[in-house]
């Protein structure tokens, strides 16, 4: 689980072109470029919706006043205390940290409560630099089933990707069930590389059920997620295509990247298969389309 990015640099996606052909007929070259292409933006798209998730669950009350999230002070996203699960990252520290938390009404316990993320001009988070303001409201405590939080941006940027849209985590766990549960939804949801003027806009509902770490609610680190759903997505190149994830995504606690499970992503008449692999923890992932597979590196 874990906005906005080691994933969002979508100029910077790294396909690496090594091939291999079974024997299947292979699709029109050119609808196996843009499958790749396809792949390299769901890449950038999920990431970007679990960091989102992350730092609104992750927000501690150190910073909002109030237990809002679902991790305690534990955090995660900008709120976590860790950095590469060790040494401390001291730009998320209250006292250090380059943005500013404003939490509106401030009384603890009184709901609906806005949470107000303002990066100003430019600060640099996770060597990213951030701009503008996350404004979030919440409906009660994030770890109570039922609630949900809603983000939408207020001139908010990555680095050179500007961030629209609104984004909902509701807290969808079955009262007295044993497995948290989250659905995330995007609607009108856009990133647009503000050097380019290129655009990605998607509408999408996915659902993050945990299977580990229950047990341990506000310790996160042994948390993983099995994410479920679908996702319509059109360009500035004016292509559109739909995605459905037909095997779970395995999205571990302490792995930056998905490390399991399996993506449908549909343009036109072509398909293509999305594959993160059986577990392991890396950046690898690879996509085939009528035979022809290549593996790309995820950011």
């Amino acid at each position: 689980m874990a906005l906005i990015l080691p994933g969002l640099m979508l100029s910077m996606i790294l396909l690496m072109v090594s091939c291999q052909k079974d024997k299947s007929t292979s699709n029109n070259p050119a609808d196996i470029e843009s499958i790749v292409a396809a792949s390299a933006d769901e890449d950038m798209l999920d990431a970007t919706s679990n960091e989102i998730f992350d730092d609104v669950a992750g927000i501690d009350d150190a910073s909002a006043g109030d237990d809002l999230g679902v991790y305690g002070n534990d955090g995660d996203g900008i709120f976590s205390k860790q950095s590469n699960g060790a040494s401390t990252d001291l730009t998320n520290e209250p006292n250090t940290r380059c943005f500013t938390v404003t939490v509106t009404p401030r009384e603890k316990g009184v709901f609906p409560k806005t949470v107000t993320i303002d990066f100003g001009s430019g600060c640099e988070v996770r060597g990213h630099l951030r701009k503008g303001k996350m404004i979030t409201v919440y409906t009660g405590r994030l770890y109570v089933p039922g609630n949900k939080a809603v983000t939408t941006f207020e001139n908010f940027s990555i680095d050179s990707f500007k961030i629209e849209g609104k984004h909902t985590v509701q807290n969808t766990t079955t009262p007295g069930g044993n497995q948290r549960s989250f659905t995330a939804t995007a609607e009108n949801a856009k990133i647009t590389n503000m050097n380019s003027g290129k655009w990605i806009a998607w509408n999408s509902t996915h659902t993050k059920l945990q299977v580990e770490g229950n047990g341990t609610p506000f310790f996160p680190r042994d948390d993983v997620f099995n994410i479920t759903g679908g996702r319509r997505t059109e360009n500035s190149a004016g292509k559109s295509r739909s995605s459905e994830i037909t095997e779970p995504l395995v999205k571990k606690f302490t792995c930056k990247w998905i490390v399991k499970g399996m993506v449908k992503i549909s343009l036109n008449d072509t398909v293509g298969m999305l594959d993160f692999g059986e577990g392991t923890c890396d950046n690898k992932a690879t996509i085939t389309v009528g035979g022809v597979s290549r593996t790309i590196t995820l950011r």
